[in-house]
């Protein structure tokens, strides 16, 4: 069983139906009882920041989800969820964050003739290995909706980087905490590899 972190954001019955098809079951909870003894954690989510913040602290998810990463059980943050496992986000006046990656998220500059939001299909350009990115190829597309990108403080916890106007991180990972600001499970086939090698890791990877 694998724990979905519903903090009213959004987006929960996509991933549901993406680990269905991978033969897995997605237990969506808002008990933070649940999450902190979780085995695997997916943490979606779409919306602002300091919304997103206000709810997982009403709900007591911060801390449930702060113990988790403490475990360190396999953690992966998608989108907005993203964005605030950093320690702030520009968004809604520099929201507060839960701070599990330190780093801060931060908005697409604004270009002429660059649409913001980012919507839609761009490739990801992987600059470290890791087990969530095993078999992917380069050049592959993820679907993106977004007008924030995490920033992570230590280059080495970039894992991915996609283009638009700017080259912004779209993958990042900490110990045992991978994040995509795309939607993997938005993102057909590949998206799909993507979620199936996150239930096969083990959570172990090289602190930055």
């Amino acid at each position: 069983m694998v724990v979905i972190v519903d903090y009213r954001a959004g987006n929960l019955t996509s991933v549901v139906r993406s680990l269905k098809a991978l033969g897995v079951e997605g237990q969506v909870t808002q008990d933070p009882a649940v999450v902190a003894k979780a085995a695997r954690i997916v943490f979606p989510g779409v919306g602002a920041a300091g919304t997103a913040m206000a709810t997982l602290r009403e709900l007591r998810l911060d801390a449930a989800l702060k113990e988790a990463f403490q475990r360190g059980v396999p953690i992966l943050g998608i989108c907005l969820g993203a964005q605030v496992v950093l320690d702030y986000s520009e968004e809604n006046g520099n929201t507060p964050c839960l701070g599990l990656i330190p780093g801060a998220t931060r908005a697409l500059p604004l270009q002429p003739g660059l649409k913001i939001p980012h919507m839609g299909w761009n490739t990801v350009r992987f600059v470290r290995e890791h087990p969530i990115s095993k078999g992917l190829p380069e050049g592959a597309e993820y679907y993106f909706v977004h007008s924030y990108y995490p920033s992570p403080a230590e280059e080495s916890m970039i894992l991915g980087v996609t283009e638009h106007g700017i080259a912004f991180p779209s993958v990042m990972g900490r110990k045992n905490l991978v994040a995509t600001q795309f939607h993997p499970e938005k993102s057909g086939r590949f998206g799909l590899r993507l979620l199936e090698n996150f239930l096969a890791w083990d959570g172990l990877w090289p602190d930055a």
